[in-house]
């Protein structure tokens, strides 16, 4: 393993998923020397566990967190609004594996939708046709099914339901992926075999993640320094206001100060804001980069829910991949549906056990344990689709609740925009319809779980007034700090964000080397 020395002056990136890990094997293999901070533990995949509460407690960030605004989040889970991983691979390791790519008019929210009381919306700085490549460099190293003539998964039961029901409603645009997980060998990793629950972990090595494939190939550059179990608290910077260094705590809670030429901030969506704002200083006194005041603000987390329903024959939804297809066709923006923008309808399935915690969360009775007796005949999707940036929705610290390491908290404050609401409804609508279309008996509305596509609060944006970055991710204010993850996101979009985040790590990367041969970071 490589070593770097404390006082040296490397690329130090903070956070190892989607963004900090793809940004790390991206530097190290042009011969950027990067130290890459991960909060967790370095599991591997045959550490993970197949039991699904073991292995949400190897994995998922359980650190105190708060909860406030009036979503059902805050009643149902007050001490959990998000499921992400703490560990090296961050949520890459904890993912469906769904990758489609952004739409066009997604890159111009304000312009398409137009003026929408109480939305803070505004166009991204870039559009498609400059991500595009990106997009299909992204593809092929994840692996993307359907894309690059790779081999589609093939269907499994689940599938079978959502597709049949689409069909007769009409819809045209519905298949197996795109999926981050192999159908054959692809990139030195093996085919699924159709193990079922991997949303935690995939001891298979078939699905994607930066812990499989970035990470361990920036450390054979010689390039990368990787430091699990490494809490940064905060960074440090000299007094023309650049970045300088960064403190962390170790396992055993030991402070240390690592040197820094450029930082990568690359947290999630809300340890990402979290950091920013406890690095205040006299220099920036409403935290790190955040002049504009639109850190932590206009957090976006999809809108969500799902739909299981009951049939009188097995369904074994549990077989086979997870997310195992979606139905693109209501991702569109058609505002004669009575909202703006789209959403996928997209296959779930839960175990026994997380079916119990999360289907109707709080009931007991009857009613509820039919949802259980009924588990094989079961049949289950997960709608994601774009939610309404919201200056009030955002993550902030709160200063009276502290963590094991004594730092404020993250409070995450959120309320649904009436457009979320009108989506919601239809989407719950056409899914019920879609099971109803195929025989289902009964079906049932859960309501949304933590949040896992945590978008939005250090946004790109044209002007240093309306956001937090530009359209690099190079932050406004600090020309030597960059944000690496879904926090840049200007909007949300209806697609699973993943594909997104890599896609901009790699044209991040790209230009990030190319401003350190000139000198001009």
């Amino acid at each position: 393993m490589t070593s770097i020395d404390h006082d040296a002056k490397p690329v130090v990136i903070v956070g190892s998923g989607a963004g900090g890990g793809t940004l790390a094997y991206e530097l190290t293999k042009q011969g950027i020397e990067c130290v890459l901070l991960e909060a967790g533990p370095y599991l591997r995949n045959e550490d993970y566990m197949n039991l699904e509460w073991e292995a949400f407690n190897q994995m998922a960030w359980t650190d105190t967190r708060t909860t406030s605004g009036s979503w059902r989040v805050a009643t149902d889970f007050p001490n959990l609004p998000a499921w992400i991983v703490k560990a090296v691979g961050g949520t890459t390791t904890h993912w469906s594996g769904a990758t489609p790519r952004f739409k066009a008019h997604e890159f111009s929210p304000r312009s398409t939708y137009g003026r929408i009381d109480g939305a803070n919306l505004l166009d991204w700085p870039i559009t498609l046709e400059e991500l595009e490549p990106y997009y299909t460099r992204a593809e092929d190293a994840i692996g993307s099914t359907h894309r690059g003539g790779r081999k589609a998964l093939p269907a499994n039961n689940n599938y079978k339901v959502l597709a049949a029901g689409a069909e007769k409603l009409g819809m045209k645009h519905y298949a197996t992926g795109p999926y981050g997980t192999n159908a054959e060998p692809y990139d030195g990793r093996p085919a699924s075999v159709q193990d079922g629950f991997n949303f935690q972990g995939d001891k298979n090595r078939s699905k994607w993640s930066t812990m499989v494939r970035e990470i361990p190939r920036a450390l054979e550059t010689g390039k990368l320094d990787l430091r699990p179990d490494s809490h940064v608290a905060q960074i440090l910077h000299d007094r023309s206001g650049r970045v300088d260094a960064v403190l962390y705590l170790d396992s055993e809670g030991k402070l240390h100060r690592q040197c820094a030429s450029v930082v990568c901030v690359a947290g999630n969506s809300i340890e990402t804001p979290r950091l920013l704002h406890m690095s205040s200083s006299s220099m920036f006194p409403d935290g790190l980069a955040n002049s504009s005041g639109q850190v932590g603000r206009n957090y976006m987390r999809h809108l969500t829910g799902s739909v299981y329903a009951q049939f009188d024959k097995p369904v074994h939804m549990y077989r086979g991949e997870t997310m195992a297809g979606l139905v693109a066709d209501q991702s569109v923006h058609n505002p004669a549906r009575g909202f703006a923008g789209g959403y996928y309808i997209e296959t779930i399935s839960l175990g026994p056990a997380f079916m119990a915690s999360f289907v109707e969360p709080g009931a007991w009775g009857p009613e509820f344990t039919a949802l259980l007796d009924g588990y094989e005949n079961t049949a289950g999707c997960w709608i994601v689709g774009e939610d309404m940036p919201q200056e009030s929705n955002a993550i902030t610290l709160n200063s009276t609740v502290t963590d094991q390491h004594g730092l404020p908290v993250a409070d995450v404050r959120y309320d649904d925009h009436a457009n979320d609401l009108a989506m919601r409804e239809h989407a719950y609508s056409t899914s019920q319809k879609l099971y109803d279309a195929v025989g289902a008996v009964s079906s049932h509305r859960t309501p949304p779980y933590p949040s896992t596509h945590n978008l939005g609060t250090c946004r790109m944006s044209e002007r240093p007034e309306d956001g937090v970055v530009d359209k690099w991710g190079r932050a406004h204010d600090v020309p030597n700090l960059f944000i690496s993850d879904g926090s840049q996101f200007t909007s949300g979009a209806a697609a699973n964000p993943t594909l997104t985040i890599v896609a901009l790590a790699i044209r991040q990367a790209e230009y990030l080397a190319d401003a350190l041969k000139k000198g001009e970071v």
